[in-house]
This record gives C-alpha cells, sequence and structure tokens, in this order.
C-alpha cells in the first residue's frame, strides 16, 4: 500500500514536467487543438529555435552559470568558516554572536535600505552587488553548525595531539567527513542562486548581464500570435510557433541544468538534510 501510494504521488509530480516537455516539442496545431498529453505531437524544434536564434539566450544561461559557480563557492567557504568555529562551545562570545545571526533570521532591513546600500557601495549593475549580501544564509550555517556539533570530539582531539592546527584538522579531518551536508548545502545554494530572479532584475541594468531567469522573463513577455506568425506560399498567415510552446521550451531550458547537477549529489542530499536538521 505504501509503495502505491508513494507511486501515486511520484506520478502526479512527474505528470505537469512530462506534459511541459511534451508542449515543448510538439507543433502549434497539436497545442491549440488541446492534443498533447505525455508525448509530443508532430515533434519539431520550432520553439527552442526561436528563444536560440539571436544568441541572447546563451549569453544568459552563461551569466547565470557564473553567477551560480562563483555564488555557490562563496557561500561554502563562507559558511564552513561561520558554522565550524561557532561549533566550538569553547569559542568566547560564541552565544553573542548566535544571537546576532539568529536576529538577521528575523528581522531584515528591507527593499530600500539594502538598494540604498548597494548603490552606496557602487556594487549596482555588478554581480559583485548580488554576491557580497548573500555570502551566507543562516538556516544553512546553523544546519552545518548542527552537523559539526554532531561529529565525535575524538577525531579532533586526537589531531590535535599530533600537533595539527585548527585550519589542518577542518581541511584534512571534517571536511572529508561532512560531505553529506556539504552535498546538500552545494545543491540549496546551487539552485537558489540559477534561480534568483528578482535581485537580478533590480541591481543588474546591463542587458549583457542578465541572467537566465531574467532574460526568459522578458523574451515570454514579448511573445505574440502575431509575431510568431510567418507567411506560406500562397500569401495565407500560418502559425508556426504558439506562446504555450515557446513558455514550454523556457520551462525546459530553466529547469534542465538543476536536472543534470542533482544525480550527482543526490546520495549525499537525504543523508546531508536529515544529520544537518534532525541534531538541531
Amino acid at each position: 500500500m505504501n509503495t502505491f501510494l508513494l507511486g501515486c504521488f511520484a506520478c502526479a509530480a512527474l505528470f505537469p514536467f512530462i506534459n511541459i516537455l511534451a508542449v515543448s516539442f510538439s507543433s502549434s496545431r497539436a497545442i491549440n487543438a488541446g492534443e498533447v498529453s505525455l508525448w509530443p505531437i508532430e515533434f519539431n524544434l520550432d520553439a527552442y529555435r526561436n528563444l536560440i536564434a539571436d544568441g541572447q539566450l546563451l549569453v544568459a544561461m552563461r551569466n547565470s552559470l557564473v553567477i551560480t559557480l562563483v555564488g555557490t563557492a562563496f557561500n561554502m567557504l563562507f559558511t564552513v568558516l561561520a558554522a565550524y568555529p561557532l561549533s566550538k562551545r569553547r569559542l568566547q562570545g560564541r552565544n553573542v554572536m548566535l544571537m546576532g545571526i539568529l536576529f538577521t533570521m528575523l528581522f531584515g532591513g528591507g527593499l530600500i535600505p539594502n538598494f540604498l546600500l548597494i548603490s552606496s557601495l557602487g556594487l549596482v549593475n555588478s554581480y559583485w552587488g548580488l554576491w557580497l549580501p548573500a555570502l551566507i544564509s543562516a538556516y544553512n550555517m546553523f544546519v552545518m553548525k548542527s552537523f559539526f556539533e554532531g561529529l565525535p570530539e575524538e577525531l579532533e582531539e586526537s589531531a590535535a595531539i599530533d600537533g595539527a592546527k585548527d585550519w589542518m584538522i577542518l581541511w584534512r579531518i571534517i571536511l572529508p567527513i561532512s560531505m553529506p551536508v556539504i552535498a546538500a548545502l552545494t545543491l540549496f545554494y546551487a539552485v537558489g542562486w540559477w534561480n534568483n530572479y528578482f535581485n537580478v532584475l533590480i541591481y543588474i541594468k546591463s542587458t549583457d548581464k542578465l541572467s537566465l531567469t531574467v532574460k526568459l522573463y522578458q523574451m515570454l513577455q514579448n511573445v505574440s500570435s502575431e509575431l510568431l506568425r510567418t507567411t506560406n506560399g500562397e500569401g495565407a498567415l500560418q502559425t508556426t510557433i504558439t506562446p504555450e510552446g515557446i513558455r514550454a521550451a523556457s520551462i525546459v531550458i530553466a529547469v534542465l541544468p538543476i536536472l543534470c547537477v542533482y544525480p550527482f549529489l543526490q546520495k549525499h542530499f537525504v543523508k546531508g538534510v536529515l544529520m544537518g536538521s534532525v541534531k538541531g
């Protein structure tokens, strides 16, 4: 019964994406007639060709890749550097710092103060305006801190007796056995950066620096039936691409990179989330 119910839930979750995938590869006639369900009808790539025709989408995808890779690297570096010392009870002022970090989870300055701060620092229209304010997620830091607190203290004590310093203990001992939580948080950070829309829309002004999500939104806004019509050999108008097909193709393009990364982290993901959060 459990297998049956979970299988039904899995199918219900997969159906919308499979339908979107089928729509993105179907003809305009089949889409308008409502014939597309789980399999492409009159298979074609017109929607994808339309999206990548001018090359702007490839530039936006490169921008999103840069934002995601650099942002995730900064996030993991500073999250580890914050979580490891805060997991040690011997750290002076530890409780005060933890309360200060917890305060940021409950209260924020708001959009206007944040924008004024970024503007005064000269970071508008720069990716640093995205990376610096989001170096650490307080929630993810607490998850990693809880994971570190659950590790056996004997590992560090034995290394300290052998003369290892804190940096060596962290690099040689702690991080290698912390791959589950590192993989889980890396995926969380990467998905957040890849899907980042609002901050890019506010802080990035140059069109050649826009991320994939913002560029796709702009392209979808410009989609209309009139712009997607061509003339056949007899001078009559015929619809070659529908807005629904463009939207479906854009969703597939936005989701596909994360789906390709997830299988490599999946074996660590569940274990990292459970070990890092339950102990908290």
